[in-house]
């Protein structure tokens, strides 16, 4: 039977090296291990580069500048260009010294002496002259390091696009192919993680730390305030009944609408009025108004905060999606998604739509929002997800629970959560008490053991 390997067992069986032979192999192995440390050290120095950085480069005037912004715009194909150069020289490092190790040992030498010189040798070389030394360097020098190697990269990015090109088309089907967990499931996982790791922190801490991870889940409709509680002036109220009017609310800011408070004309800022306090009822107040900032009710309050901030506002009024007015929301709302109610010297004491009959018993206005209603009994927000519809308050909730308009005294179960209608009128549900059946009976069986 022919040898399968002619060309190897030839070289394996040299018995003797020349001097030439082993200082081309050292010579070529060197090279490899610079090239393939200078293109290490280029992906810790090409992505480390930042904005200021970047302008420092453009400003140097220096002709490799363009090819290194024209990298950066392309992260994906600067990153697999990097890796496959990489893989290509260790590759190649591999090949050289099993080759050299069959020529001075033998092909049929002991595996354990080629095992100690390649596994041992030529990896720690690799992994400290190739990757950890470069690195180090390139990360405190990487306006440098990214200028000496951008016409290489830039160079090898041209010659390896096709197989660049087949494997970022690979990994893309694969990243599309790939079911993700939702982002509500990542927010569970922060909360638990809360739980977890801020044992030391107090319970005030805490919620802040919550509502700064539950903050980007919210809408603009769980935290508004409901068209029915808006105080707002009619575009053709005098001036006297006007400043009556601002007295009684203790606002800063009114919405103004013409004939319906489903068309706001803008917003009044009370400080706008205060040159012109001891004017007559004639004075046309309607020329401070300013234009108003609308948002949808599906708008995330994350977003919703960076427009107030851009457009630097306090106040937006929230649209449905027929173009009425829903509610109203304030950076003073979003404010208290993280940090807890803010209470200032309009406000009462107590929170006006709760109130704590025992540990298990509660009583709620049915405007409440769900979201508010989840904070007062520590629920997640999702509790009701599955049943509460488009309704965003507690009243909401219950006729989405029952399919007719309850009375006084009706009663509606939902899991552990007992409801009782205390007060109705023939629009909507104002106040409700609710009773906790399940924290009841585990609490009667906690005494009997």
């Amino acid at each position: 039977m022919d040898d399968p390997y002619p060309s190897i067992m030839l070289l394996a069986e040299i018995n003797s090296v020349s001097a030439s032979y082993l200082l081309l192999n050292a010579v070529i192995f060197v090279f490899l291990l610079i090239a393939s440390g200078l293109i290490s050290g280029s992906e810790i120095a090409f992505f480390s580069l930042n904005s200021d950085d970047l302008a420092s480069i453009q400003e140097k005037g220096d002709p490799r500048a363009s090819r290194v912004i024209s990298l950066i715009e392309s992260p994906k194909s600067l990153l697999s260009t990097i890796l496959i150069l990489n893989n290509l020289i260790n590759i190649g490092m591999v090949t050289l010294t099993t080759f050299l190790a069959w020529t001075l040992f033998g092909y049929n030498a002991t595996g354990l002496l080629i095992i100690v010189v390649q596994t041992i040798g030529v990896t720690f070389a690799i992994v400290f002259f190739g990757e950890i030394v470069p690195k180090v360097y390139a990360t405190k020098a990487n306006v440098q390091f990214s200028l000496m190697m951008a016409p290489v990269i830039y160079f090898f990015s041209f010659v390896l696009k096709p197989l660049s090109f087949l494997l970022l088309s690979v990994s893309n089907v694969i990243e599309k192919r790939i079911e993700r967990r939702g982002f509500s499931l990542s927010v569970d996982e922060l909360n638990q993680a809360l739980e977890i790791t801020t044992e030391d922190t107090s319970e005030e801490e805490k919620d802040i730390l919550k509502g700064i991870v539950n903050f980007g889940t919210l809408s603009v409709r769980q935290v508004m305030r409901s068209r029915m509680d808006i105080t707002a002036v009619d575009l053709e109220m005098d001036f006297h009944e006007l400043m009556d009017k601002i007295n009684k609310s203790g606002y800063s800011r009114i919405p103004v609408f013409r004939e319906t408070i489903d068309n706001i004309e803008g917003i009044l800022y009370i400080k706008d009025l205060l040159p012109f306090i001891d004017l007559g009822e004639d004075f046309k107040w309607q020329d401070l108004v300013r234009k108003g900032f609308f948002v949808p009710e599906n708008k995330k309050v994350d977003s919703l905060m960076k427009d107030f901030q851009l457009k630097r506002v306090h106040m937006a009024i929230v649209v449905d999606e027929y173009g009425g007015t829903s509610g109203l929301v304030t950076l003073e709302d979003l404010i208290e998604e993280i940090i807890g109610e803010i209470n200032d010297e309009f406000d009462d004491a107590e929170d006006f739509y709760f109130k704590e009959l025992d540990s298990n018993t509660f009583i709620f206005e049915g405007k409440v929002s769900l979201n508010d209603f989840c904070k007062k009994l520590e629920i997640e927000p999702q509790e009701f997800d599955e049943v509460k519809g488009e309704s965003e308050s507690l009243g909401g909730l219950l006729l989405e629970l029952n399919s007719n308009f309850p009375k006084n005294g009706a009663k509606i179960v939902f899991g552990k959560y007992e409801f009782t209608i205390l007060a109705v009128d023939a629009r909507r549900i104002k106040k409700v008490k609710v009773h906790l059946v399940e924290n009841e009976k585990q609490m009667e069986g906690d005494n009997q053991d």
